[in-house]
């Protein structure tokens, strides 16, 4: 997939010509010149520059003005590219594998502004896990607009005012109950494999794992 030669894309090579090829700062360019199909890879770069100040040694005195004069990047731009590679690495490190090293995929990955949005959901405290996996395959699965997605998360976001009060207090419970399983669940494998606790406690996990689904 070819890139139309902009006005900043022709400044980007020109800036990269005579630059060590090998060279951290030749690969960023390079980078932000595919950034419409490989915003991860530069994200992958900006995260490298903005966090051991590589831009100090370059010449400028800041990341923005690197990022604005260097790359033709915003700063807000610049800022959601290191949140949403950030939040790739964090918590889906397996994607972000993948996209990184599949580059005949690379014009599938999702917009950057997509994740970032999924990168506040997930950080936003009382969304439901269920309504997140939601978010979380429209965005890494289907690759769907920052719009639909935004949509998506206020209709998620207003359905819980709508609750009942009551409902809200047992969704909550309910999904502290499943965390707390999930956990006993567990570490009571952990423990039958280590050989740490005799078979008869675990037995005793066990009924107390039933006896909690059973309330449930």
């Amino acid at each position: 997939m070819s890139i139309p030669k902009t006005k900043s894309i022709s400044k980007i090579e020109s800036k990269m010509e005579g630059m060590d090829e090998n060279s951290l700062r030749y690969h960023t360019l390079q980078s932000a010149r595919r950034f419409k199909t490989s915003w991860i890879e530069l994200g992958q770069y900006l995260k490298t520059v903005w966090r051991e100040k590589h831009y100090k040694h370059w010449g400028y005195i800041s990341f923005e003005s690197y990022c604005s004069k260097e790359i033709g990047v915003k700063n807000s731009t610049a800022l959601k590219l290191l949140r949403s590679y950030y939040f790739l690495e964090r918590e889906e490190p397996v994607f972000l594998k993948t996209k990184l090293t599949d580059s005949d995929k690379v014009v599938e990955l999702p917009s950057f502004n997509s994740v970032d949005i999924l990168r506040f959901a997930k950080d936003k405290k009382g969304l439901h896990e269920e309504d997140y996996k939601t978010l979380r395959y429209s965005v890494l699965d289907k690759g769907e607009d920052p719009k639909e997605v935004r949509s998506k998360l206020r209709n998620i976001l207003e359905s819980y005012a709508e609750l009942d009060p009551d409902e809200e207090k047992r969704k909550k419970q309910t999904a502290t109950i499943n965390r707390f399983l999930s956990t006993l669940r567990s570490l009571r494998r952990e423990i039958e494999y280590s050989g740490m606790l005799p078979g008869k406690i675990v037995g005793e996990v066990d009924q107390l794992i039933s006896k909690i689904e059973a309330e449930m």
